[in-house]
C-alpha cells in the first residue's frame, strides 16, 4: 500500500515537475479527503455535510467580488485557494463527516493556467482535498488527451455520465470517466451521480471537444437513478451538474429525475441561496470564482434522510485568513510567470465587471477596443462570456489596474480577430436565434452565456416576447438595418469553426483572419487611451426588463443577488 502511494505522489510530483510547477507534499496534506468514517448510532440523528465550489476558473486569489444590495453594486473581497482552505479546514473540524466536491470549470480561465495548461491547479486542487469532481464545459480547452491527464492527476473519484469516447462515424465507445460515485457514511449510502453540459461542441470552439460524444443527462438518467436507489441501496441522490441552471432546473421537472433529491449544479455562476423545488428535485447553483460554497446538511437517523438544509456561504477574505502553505504554493508555481501576470497594461476610471445578462463594462471595453482597431468594420461583436471576476479597487494612480494577468481573465483564449461581411437578413435571423438562447419560455431551450455584445449596432428588443419576434428595431450606424445590404462584422476565431462561420453566424461572406489577436488588441488600445470608462451603451435596449437583469433564470423562486 505504502509503495503503490508512492507511486502515486511521484506520478504527481513529474506532472508538476514537466511545467516547471510546484507539487503539494505531502507534508501539507492536513485537509484529507473523507475516506472512511465511523458508522454512527442510527437510533440517534447526525448529521452530514456536503461542501461544493463550482466555475472557480482557477481565480487563485481573493478578489473584488460584486454584490447585488438595494439595487446597487457592492463590492468585498472574496476568494481564493488559500483562503477556501482555511474555510474547509473550520468546517471539517467542526463536523467531521463533510464531504467536498468541485462541479467543473477548474483549469481555465487565468494566465496561469493558460502558461501551464493547467498543470499549475493540479497540486494546488489535490492539497485541498476535495472527494469528488465533474468535469465543466470548459475542462476541454486544452483539448481531449490533456483533459483525461489532468483530471486523471487529481487524487478524488471523477465522475460523469455523459461523456463517451468518440469511436468515430458517431458511434459511441465506452463512458470517459465513471458515471457515479457512492459515500459511504453513518452507515448509509449517499450516491453522486455526474452530467456535464451536452452542448459543449456548440458553446466552445468544436476542436476542444473532438474524440467526445455528449448526451442528453435524461437519456440514462432514469436509468442510473436506479441503480442507485434499488441496487445500491442508497438513502440519498445527488445530481452533481454542470448543465446552467435553467437546464437543471428543467431537468429537475423531468419525469427521468424521480428519485433524485438535489440537483447540485453549475456553469452559469448564479448564486441560489435558497434551494429551487422543482417537481422532483431541488436545484441549487453556489455561485462562481471561489466566492461562495455550497452548504448542503443532511440529518440522518435510523438510516434515512431526515431533514436537509441549504446554505451559501461567502467566503470572504477577511474572516477566513490564507493558509500559509497553499499560498507558498500558489507562489511558487507562479514564479515563472509573475513578471507578466502583474505587468500593468493600462487603467480603468470605473469597475470592472460581467454580471449583467445584457450589457456590461468588461465587454463594452473590448468592444471599444476592436473599433478603434478596426474603424471600417461596421458592426463588432463579442461573446456572451460568463468568467472573469471583478475588479474596483484602485493603485496608488486613483485609478483600477489592468495587468495582462487581468487580460486573461476576461479572455483566457486569445482568439485571432476574424473579419466578414453578412446581410441584414442573417443579423436579424441571428439576433432572434441568440435572444432565444438566453431568453426562451421553456428552460430547456436556453442556452448556456449572455446576451451577445455588440458595437456600431442598436437593438431594442422584448426579452419575453415570443420566439422570433423579439426584436422591436435595429440600427447600424444611424439608419435602420436593411435586410438586403450587405455589411461588415468582426469577431474572434473559434478552433474549429469553418472560415464562414463567425460568432455562430452561419454562410458568412468573405471571412478572413486578421493579424491582430484580442489580447494584441485590448494592449494597443490600453496603452493609447486609458485610463477608459467604458460605461454602458445601451446598445441593447431590453424593453420588458431592467437593464441590471442579472439572471436568465424565469419562472421561479429565484433572484441573484
Amino acid at each position: 500500500m505504502e509503495q503503490s502511494r508512492r507511486k502515486f505522489l511521484r506520478q504527481v510530483g513529474a506532472l508538476g515537475a514537466s511545467a516547471g510547477l510546484v507539487s503539494a507534499s505531502p507534508l501539507l496534506a492536513k485537509v484529507l479527503p473523507v475516506s472512511e468514517t465511523p458508522v454512527t448510532d442510527s437510533d440517534k440523528p447526525f448529521t452530514i455535510n456536503i461542501l461544493q465550489t463550482t466555475d472557480v476558473h482557477c481565480q487563485v486569489y481573493p478578489h473584488d467580488e460584486l454584490f447585488w444590495e438595494n439595487e446597487k453594486a457592492v463590492f468585498r473581497k472574496t476568494g481564493g485557494y488559500a483562503h477556501l482552505a482555511t474555510y474547509l479546514k473550520k468546517e471539517k473540524k467542526k463536523n467531521p463527516l463533510t464531504f467536498v466536491m468541485d462541479t467543473g470549470d477548474m483549469f481555465q480561465g487565468s494566465e496561469l493556467s493558460i502558461k501551464t495548461s493547467g498543470k499549475a491547479m493540479v497540486p494546488i486542487l489535490n492539497r485541498l482535498g476535495y472527494d469528488l469532481y465533474l468535469p465543466g464545459n470548459w475542462e476541454v480547452v486544452y483539448y481531449k488527451k490533456a483533459m483525461q491527464t489532468l483530471l486523471g492527476s487529481l487524487n478524488a473519484p471523477k465522475v460523469c455520465a455523459n461523456m463517451y469516447h468518440d469511436l468515430g462515424d458517431k458511434k459511441k465507445g465506452e463512458l470517459i470517466f465513471p458515471p457515479y460515485h457512492i459515500w459511504h457514511v453513518g452507515g448509509v449510502k449517499i450516491g453522486f451521480l455526474g452530467y456535464t453540459d451536452p452542448l459543449v461542441p456548440m458553446r466552445q470552439s468544436p476542436a476542444y471537444s473532438k474524440g467526445i460524444i455528449y448526451t442528453k443527462p435524461e437519456e440514462n438518467l432514469a436509468h442510473y437513478v436506479n441503480v442507485l436507489r434499488e441496487q445500491e441501496q442508497c438513502a440519498y441522490v445527488l445530481v452533481v451538474a454542470h448543465l446552467g441552471l435553467s437546464q437543471q432546473i428543467a431537468l429537475a421537472n423531468l419525469p427521468e429525475c424521480e428519485g433524485v433529491d438535489y440537483v447540485l449544479g453549475g456553469d452559469t455562476h448564479e448564486r441560489v441561496r435558497k434551494p429551487i423545488q422543482c417537481k422532483y428535485a431541488k436545484v441549487v447553483e453556489p455561485g462562481a470564482f471561489g466566492s461562495f460554497v455550497g452548504k448542503l446538511e443532511l440529518t440522518i437517523q435510523n438510516g434515512k434522510v431526515i431533514a436537509d438544509k441549504y446554505t451559501l456561504d461567502e467566503v470572504n477574505a477577511d474572516r477566513y485568513k490564507a493558509d500559509k502553505e497553499i499560498t507558498a504554493l500558489i507562489k511558487a508555481n507562479e514564479k515563472p510567470f509573475e513578471d507578466d501576470i502583474y505587468k500593468v497594461v493600462g487603467y480603468s476610471a470605473i469597475p470592472l465587471y460581467r454580471y449583467f445578462v445584457v450589457e456590461n463594462p468588461i465587454d463594452t471595453m473590448v468592444l471599444d477596443a476592436l473599433k478603434w482597431k478596426l474603424p471600417e468594420i461596421d458592426i463588432v461583436l463579442s461573446n456572451g462570456f460568463r468568467f472573469c471576476p471583478p475588479r474596483s479597487t484602485p493603485d496608488h494612480t486613483g485609478n483600477i489596474p489592468i495587468t495582462n494577468g487581468y487580460l486573461y481573465d476576461m479572455l483566457p483564449i486569445d482568439s485571432t480577430v476574424r473579419t466578414a461581411k453578412v446581410t441584414g437578413q442573417q443579423i436579424m435571423n441571428w439576433l432572434e436565434n441568440e435572444l432565444n438562447n438566453v431568453f426562451a419560455k421553456e428552460a430547456s431551450q436556453r442556452f448556456g452565456g449572455w446576451l451577445i455584445k455588440f458595437k456600431g449596432m442598436k437593438m431594442s428588443f422584448y426579452a419575453f416576447g415570443e420566439k422570433g419576434k423579439r426584436v422591436k428595431d435595429v440600427t447600424v450606424g444611424d439608419k435602420p438595418l436593411d435586410l438586403t445590404q450587405t455589411y461588415s462584422v468582426c469577431a474572434c476565431e473559434r478552433d474549429g469553426d469553418p472560415i464562414d462561420m463567425l460568432c455562430r453566424i452561419k454562410n458568412v461572406a468573405e471571412g478572413k483572419n486578421t493579424p491582430y489577436t484580442l489580447h494584441s488588441v485590448m494592449r494597443d488600445y490600453l496603452a493609447v487611451n486609458s485610463p477608459v470608462s467604458p460605461k454602458l451603451p445601451e446598445a441593447a435596449d431590453i424593453l420588458d426588463a431592467p437593464q441590471t437583469l442579472l439572471t436568465q433564470v424565469s419562472g421561479v423562486d429565484y433572484k441573484f443577488t
